[in-house]
C-alpha cells in the first residue's frame, strides 16, 4: 500500500464516521455535554437537536450523505448518516 492509498483509505473511513466521532467528542467533553443537555432541555428536543447537529457537520465539512448507520459508538445518538467527500 502506498502513502497515497493509505491517506485516501484513512480519510474515507474517518469521513464516513465523522458524525459519530463528533457526538463522541461532545459526550466526552464535560462542558460541551452540559451545554448539549441544556439545549435539549431549553430550546428543542433530543431528535431535533441531534438532526440539527448532524446537518451542521455535513454543511461545515461540505460532505454528501451516505448510508445510515444504526450502530454508533456515541451514546448520545441512536443512528447517524455516514458521509462522503464531495
Amino acid at each position: 500500500m502506498t502513502l497515497e492509498q493509505f491517506k485516501t483509505n484513512a480519510l474515507t473511513q474517518f469521513t464516513r464516521e465523522i458524525t459519530d466521532i463528533f457526538f463522541c467528542y461532545i459526550e466526552n467533553n464535560k462542558e460541551l455535554v452540559q451545554d448539549y443537555q441544556r439545549v435539549i432541555g431549553r430550546d428543542s428536543n433530543l431528535d431535533e437537536t441531534n438532526l440539527a447537529l448532524g446537518a451542521a457537520v455535513k454543511k461545515w465539512f461540505r460532505l454528501e450523505n451516505g448510508n445510515e448507520n444504526s450502530k454508533p459508538k456515541s451514546k448520545l445518538i441512536r443512528s447517524y448518516t455516514e458521509h462522503i467527500k464531495r
